[in-house]
């Protein structure tokens, strides 16, 4: 549980308010526009996901899937790390489960990226 709480909050101080918002916005689907108004810090965020079954220590996908269609591969490949070390969930593996991950996040596999520090 260490290791999630260490990628949340590593996530977090890399997440503006102006990425938060864009983040806030891919989810628009699933966070109802008041609430969603009421969300405002990354770590808000990420506990509104918990107590709404979109985030967990082992389902990382909806994450994956938003960093990425919010064009922010540097959180997308730290979730990838999380899930590859923490998890032993390798990008080949084929478990058809909730912690496999998007399959078009595998374009970052790989990747060499400035990541902020």
């Amino acid at each position: 549980m260490a290791e999630y709480s260490s990628l949340l909050s590593d996530l977090s101080e890399n997440i503006t308010n102006e990425d938060l918002e864009q983040l806030k916005s891919a989810c628009k689907e699933d966070i109802p526009e008041d609430q969603s108004n009421n969300i405002t810090s990354s770590k808000e965020w990420f506990s509104y996901l918990e107590k709404n079954d979109k985030l967990a220590q082992d389902n990382l996908s909806y994450i994956e899937h938003i960093f990425e269609i919010s064009r922010r591969p540097d959180l997308l490949t730290r979730v990838i790390e999380y899930r590859t070390k923490v998890l032993k969930i390798s990008e080949d593996d084929e478990i058809d489960t909730k912690l496999t991950r998007i399959p078009s996040a595998k374009k970052y596999k790989g990747s060499t990226l400035c990541l902020k520090n």
